[in-house]
């Protein structure tokens, strides 16, 4: 499905990052691993080019628009275009979470806010000049239910997930015409990755139940009782990048079984 493209994924040595990297190198992008630290990047490109697919890795920091652009120009000269991008960056989870709003400090509810619109313009308004440039492309992002249902101990994580929800929308109201599609992914949280247990357990612990018990909570508030998986997410986001979603832009599609509605 996406034969011929090439895929940048930010934070791809994270669970999310990789597992659609691979989705991507499974479906014949070539894709351009990205993230912080080199060495997780460097074993997942092995990984794909073992399986016969085709990647690269890059230790760029999304945070900083210099590295992201210059990394963007030599991807360009090399493949020629850039058809698809997906921000999977994340922030650490101890200090913002699980604390309610009345006991949060200012630092700590805004620290994900700034991180996560922060990383996100800048790898989108990169991503768009090189596409709306060449022959389009799509722009990925990920978010959690919270972007759409009132959660509580959550402190600025729901703002910040929310504003990425908007910019998605933002960003097709001025590019699609351009051929240049936006399109977020939300979902429940995923448990296959190796972060959900933390996040789980904070939660757990604010309400007084174990983790295990927090999942159990939040999967009965779906329809179907069950959390999407990396499988699930991964399938809409191959479909979503590829020619067979063209019509999708400025949309959030909702994987969360049912838990958010809109």
């Amino acid at each position: 499905m996406l034969k011929n493209k090439t895929a940048v994924i930010y934070g791809a040595g994270g669970g999310i990052g990789s597992a659609v990297a691979r989705a991507f190198a499974t479906a014949h992008a070539t894709v351009l691993l990205v993230g912080r630290h080199r060495a997780p990047l460097e074993a997942l490109a092995d990984e794909i080019k073992r399986a016969g697919g085709r990647a690269s890795a890059a230790e760029v920091d999304a945070l900083d628009e210099k590295s992201v652009a210059a990394h963007l120009e030599r991807a360009v000269a090399e493949h020629g275009a850039l058809d698809v991008s997906f921000d999977a960056t994340g922030i650490p989870q101890p200090g913002i979470q699980g604390i309610p709003l009345t006991e949060l400090s200012v630092e700590s509810f805004m620290r994900p806010v700034e991180h996560y619109t922060r990383a996100h313009f800048i790898t989108a308004r990169a991503a768009a000049r090189v596409m709306a440039s060449g022959r389009g492309g799509a722009l990925l992002v990920h978010t959690p239910n919270p972007a759409g249902v009132g959660t509580p101990l959550v402190g600025g994580m729901t703002v910040a997930w929310a504003g990425l929800e908007a910019l998605t929308r933002s960003l097709s109201a001025e590019l699609a015409s351009k051929n240049v599609r936006a399109i977020c992914l939300r979902s429940t949280g995923i448990v296959e990755t190796p972060t959900i247990d933390v996040v789980y357990g904070i939660h757990g612990k604010a309400l007084g139940i174990g983790a295990d018990q927090f999942r159990q909570m939040v999967e009965s508030r779906t329809h179907r009782l069950a959390s999407t998986t990396l499988a699930e997410l991964t399938a809409a986001a191959v479909f979503a990048a590829s020619d067979l979603g063209a019509a999708l832009s400025g949309s959030t599609l909702n994987l969360t079984g049912g838990q958010s509605a809109d």
